[in-house]
């Protein structure tokens, strides 16, 4: 592995975090859309494969004022 090699793979890594960041945050929105569109929990537990907490949080967190993060 030549020092180029590994800066890029080092840039696809960070790039797909950045992908991942934003899949997490539009899944959290996804969550709290079917919490409100009446979705029972443990369903969306099943289909997302989160604890009732992990749900809970971010439903939760979807509730404070300027909140963006899940």
């Amino acid at each position: 592995m030549d020092k180029r090699s590994l800066a890029q793979m080092a840039q696809r890594f960070r790039d797909t975090e950045k992908r991942a960041e934003i899949l997490r945050q539009e899944l959290a929105i996804a969550i709290r859309q079917a919490d409100a569109d009446g979705v029972a929990q443990k369903d969306i537990c099943e289909a997302t494969g989160y604890t009732r907490q992990q749900v809970r949080r971010i439903v939760l967190a979807g509730d404070a004022p300027g909140e963006t993060q899940s």
